[in-house]
């Protein structure tokens, strides 16, 4: 039977925390996630919901010196549309159209996605490999957490029970190049089997083409969103060749320990996440 639990609105940002403080809600903004449970297919229903889609405290995408900012409400079809994510993050855009249909798309979120804790999430990645910072806010005031510490265990997060992801800020720095990668079962509307997301500098001068602080992160291959550093080290400093695709793809595979679930198996997803990693370095390099 589908369970109904009582929802609240707040009429601003403080009126939500003012709630959270006095009673454990689940925040719901696009309800993407959260319908599915309430009809008892997937998981358990919350007791209290938080209805947080009317807060425009939580929307907005701009530029703030270094740091690209998106409002917690971003939807993934604004981050799409977004000139500023064209320019300065296309990877986030071309990951954010890979969640769902249209109608995912325009009321999923991205502060949705990342408070969701699916180790498949599409953006999660992106977070981790651009050094993402999610700020918290609460009746307490604000705090930042890294997304490196945003997700401590599976589909656990950083969040204490009264607390809201506000913004995330994305570290805009110089050369950086951001590709991301996604298999599914199909090639749109298909939940993650590997998600990946790869971040360097390339070195100019007596170096030059060579990647510098190399940054990996993947879905869909342990309990959380995780980044590889072993793989990482294998890159730094490399040129993308087929000797440095080759190394980087056994590394990897030797890195990671993914899960068998319903999806996908265990030796599936280590093979794939190898074998996107190798194609991704090979497109790189041209050849």
């Amino acid at each position: 039977m589908p369970i109904e639990p009582p929802v609240t609105s707040p009429r601003s940002l403080p009126e939500a925390y003012a709630v959270i403080a006095g009673a454990r809600h689940r925040p719901v903004a696009g309800g993407t996630d959260l319908l599915v449970q309430i009809t008892g297919e997937i998981g358990e229903a919350p007791d209290r919901v938080l209805d947080i889609w009317g807060l425009d405290e939580l929307r907005g995408i701009r530029l703030d010196g270094d740091m690209l900012v998106l409002g917690a409400l971003s939807t993934y079809t604004e981050i799409r549309r977004s000139p500023l994510v064209a320019e300065l993050l296309p990877a986030l855009a071309e990951a954010a159209a890979t969640i769902g249909a249209a109608q995912i798309q325009n009321r999923g979120t991205i502060g949705g996605n990342a408070a969701n804790a699916s180790p498949a999430g599409d953006t999660s990645p992106i977070l981790l490999a651009c050094d993402a910072q999610l700020v918290l806010g609460s009746i307490r005031g604000e705090r930042t957490v890294a997304a490196g510490d945003f997700w401590p265990a599976y589909r656990e997060t950083a969040l204490q029970p009264d607390e809201l992801i506000v913004r995330i800020r994305l570290p805009l720095v110089a050369d950086r190049q951001v590709r991301f990668r996604k298999v599914g079962t199909r090639r749109a509307q298909a939940i993650s089997k590997v998600v990946m997301a790869l971040a360097w500098r390339t070195e100019a001068g007596r170096d030059a083409g060579a990647w510098r602080d190399v940054r990996l992160a993947l879905g869909s291959v342990a309990a959380t969103p995780v980044r590889v550093p072993r793989t990482e080290a294998a890159l730094e400093g490399s040129t993308p060749s087929e000797g440095t695709a080759d190394e980087a793809a056994a590394a990897l595979a030797a890195e990671i320990e993914p899960i068998d679930d319903v999806r996908s198996s265990s030796d599936y997803r280590r093979a794939v996440a190898a074998r996107v990693l190798h194609r991704l370095i090979r497109d790189e390099g041209g050849w």
